[in-house]
C-alpha cells in the first residue's frame, strides 16, 4: 500500500538546521515578532526571510498557505517554506499548513521548524496526508517522497500526541488506494484478500461467499452482482477492544467494485470514475484498519458488501422482484439504484447478529447529494439525534464536511409500488432523501443509525487541503474520532 512517509520529531537546534539540505518549512505566526530561532535563520539567509514577511504576498496569506525563498544564500537547503500559522492555530488550520508543506515535499525531504507552537503533532498530520501519492501505475513515478523532519519545543510529547494521528493516516491511505485501485485490479476478490490481511493487526476477519449468502437470503445483494463474473461477498471485521461480551458498535459500507449501471446502463462519459463506487467499503476498511493500529479500546464490527454491478445475460432486470433478508419484497425499476438493495441485507445481518449500540453506513449512493451539497459535504441522514449529532460533531472536529439531511415518513410514499413491498428508486425528486427511506426499512426501530451518502466527497474533481486530485478517504478521520468520543472517552 501507499505508505504515509516518514516522519519523527526532534528538539530544536539551529546548527542542524542550517546544515540541512532538501527543504526547510519555518511555521511563522502572522502576529507578534518572528521567533529567537527564525531570527536567527534570518540573519543566516542576509535577510531574505525578514523581507518577505514584510511583503504583499505573504500579508495576502491566509493560515496554512504559504510561499518559498529558492535557493537561499548562507545555508545548504534547495528552498525555505514560509507557512502561515497563528500560535493559537486551530486544528484545520494547523493541518492545513502542514498541507501546504507535504504538498511541495519532494525527494531530498524536509525539515519544519515549529519552535513556539503547540499544534506539530497536528501540522505533521497534514504533511502526512498531503503527500500521498498513488502512481502504482506510472512508468516515471517521479512520486518519491524525502523524510519529514519536525523540530518541536517539546518533541517527545508531540511525538506521543502524533502516534494515534499516523494510525489514522495510515489507515487514510489504505482507504485511498481501495479507491483509486482499477476494477480490474481491485475485483471482489483482490478487496476481500486486502482485507483478510489485516489479521495481521488482531483484527478478526471472515468471508461470506456467494452460498453462505444463499443461505442467509440475501437475494437483494446477490441480485445486484449476478451479471458479474466476480463472486460476491460480504466481509466481516471485529475489533475486540473493549469490555468483554460488550455488544459492539456496527459500520457498514457499499462495496461495489464497478458499477456499469446494469441493464439501466450509464452513459459512457465519466463511468470510468465508476471504479469509486466502493467507496463506503474502502472508508469501513480504513476506520477498522485504523482502530487496529491504534489498539481502540472498543467493540467494533464493519461489514462490507461487495459486487460488481454488470450488463450480461444473467443480469438483473428493471421490473425483477427480489426478495431481501429482512423479508421484504422490492421491485428493481432501476438497476443502477443498486448500492441501497446491496446495504439493505447487510445492514439487517449486521443487526441480527451482532445487535449493534448503534449503526452507521457509508455509501458513494446518489448524484441528488450532490446536485444539494456539492463536493464540500457529505449528507447524514439519520434516526436518531444524539448519534447524528455526535457525528457531525466528530466531523467538525476532523474538518471534514458533512450537512444532516432532512428524512419523514411523507417521503415514503415516493418509493411505494403496488407490485412489492417497495420499489429501489423514487426517480429524481428528493432522490438522495428517498435513498435513505428506502434503507431505513431495513433498521430496526431500536437501533440507532445514520447514513452518511459520500458521492460528493469520494472523489472531488480537483485536490483538496490535504489530498492530492484523487480519493480523499473522507470519513476515516471523523469516523475514528466518533470511536474515541463516544465509546472509548
Amino acid at each position: 500500500m501507499s505508505a504515509p512517509v516518514s516522519i519523527e520529531f526532534v528538539a530544536v537546534d539551529f546548527e542542524t538546521l542550517k546544515a540541512t539540505e532538501g527543504r526547510i518549512a519555518v511555521l511563522i505566526a502572522p502576529e507578534g515578532p518572528l521567533g529567537t530561532v527564525v531570527r536567527r535563520l534570518d540573519r543566516q539567509i542576509k535577510g531574505a526571510l525578514g523581507r518577505a514577511v514584510e511583503s504583499k504576498v505573504w500579508g495576502k496569506l491566509k493560515p496554512g498557505q504559504s510561499m518559498d525563498l529558492a535557493y537561499p544564500a548562507g545555508i545548504a537547503a534547495e528552498a525555505v517554506q514560509l507557512v502561515k500559522l497563528p500560535k493559537k492555530a486551530t486544528v484545520e488550520e494547523a493541518r492545513k499548513a502542514g498541507g501546504a508543506i507535504g504538498k511541495a515535499l519532494g525527494e531530498s525531504g524536509v525539515t519544519v521548524l515549529a519552535a513556539g507552537q503547540t499544534k506539530a503533532a497536528d501540522v505533521a498530520m497534514g504533511v502526512a496526508l498531503r503527500s500521498y501519492t498513488f502512481a502504482n501505475y506510472l512508468s516515471e513515478k517521479n512520486s518519491d517522497r524525502g523524510a519529514v523532519t519536525v523540530m518541536a519545543d517539546k518533541p517527545v510529547d508531540a511525538g506521543a500526541a502524533f502516534a494515534p494521528m499516523a494510525a489514522v493516516a495510515d489507515a487514510v491511505c489504505f482507504t485511498r488506494d481501495l479507491v483509486n485501485e482499477p476494477a480490474n485490479v481491485l475485483t471482489t476478490s483482490d478487496f476481500a484478500d486486502r482485507l483478510v490481511e489485516m489479521k495481521k493487526l488482531g483484527l478478526e476477519v471472515e468471508v461470506l461467499e456467494e452460498k453462505d449468502l444463499e443461505k442467509l437470503g440475501m437475494r437483494a445483494l446477490l441480485g445486484v452482482g449476478q451479471g458479474s463474473e466476480s463472486p460476491s461477498k460480504v466481509v466481516v471485521m471485529q475489533w475486540k477492544g473493549g469490555k468483554k461480551g460488550d455488544a459492539p458498535f456496527a459500520f457498514v459500507g457499499k462495496g461495489v467494485v464497478f458499477d456499469t449501471g446494469g441493464i439501466s446502463i450509464k452513459p459512457a462519459a465519466g463511468m470510468e470514475e465508476m471504479t469509486m463506487d466502493m467507496g463506503g467499503a474502502g472508508v469501513v476498511s480504513g476506520v477498522m484498519r485504523a482502530l487496529a493500529l491504534r489498539k481502540a479500546k472498543a467493540n467494533v464490527v464493519g461489514l462490507v458488501g461487495l459486487v460488481e454491478n454488470m450488463p450480461d445475460g444473467k443480469a438483473q432486470r428493471p421490473g425483477d422482484i427480489v426478495k431481501s433478508m429482512k423479508g421484504d419484497t422490492i421491485e428493481v425499476v432501476n438497476t443502477d439504484a443498486e448500492g441501497r438493495l446491496v446495504l439493505a441485507d447487510v445492514l439487517w445481518y449486521a443487526q441480527d447478529r451482532f445487535k449493534p449500540t448503534g449503526m452507521i453506513n457509508l455509501a458513494t449512493l446518489t448524484g441528488a447529494i450532490i446536485i444539494a451539497l456539492g463536493h464540500e459535504n457529505a449528507g447524514v441522514f439519520s434516526n436518531d439525534d444524539k448519534l447524528a449529532g455526535a457525528l457531525l460533531k466528530a466531523a467538525g472536529a476532523e474538518g471534514e464536511g458533512a450537512w444532516r439531511m432532512p428524512m419523514g415518513p411523507a417521503y415514503d410514499e415516493l418509493i411505494k409500488t403496488r407490485l412489492a413491498d417497495v420499489k429501489n428508486t423514487g426517480g429524481r425528486p428528493a432522490g438522495s432523501i428517498t435513498a435513505a427511506q428506502f434503507l431505513k426499512r431495513f433498521v430496526k426501530d431500536e437501533t440507532p443509525w445514520c447514513h452518511i451518502d459520500i458521492a460528493g466527497v469520494a472523489l472531488p474533481p480537483k485536490e483538496t487541503a490535504l489530498a492530492p486530485k484523487g480519493a480523499t478517504g473522507w470519513g476515516v478521520m471523523t469516523l475514528d474520532r466518533l470511536v474515541r468520543d463516544m465509546l472509548e472517552g
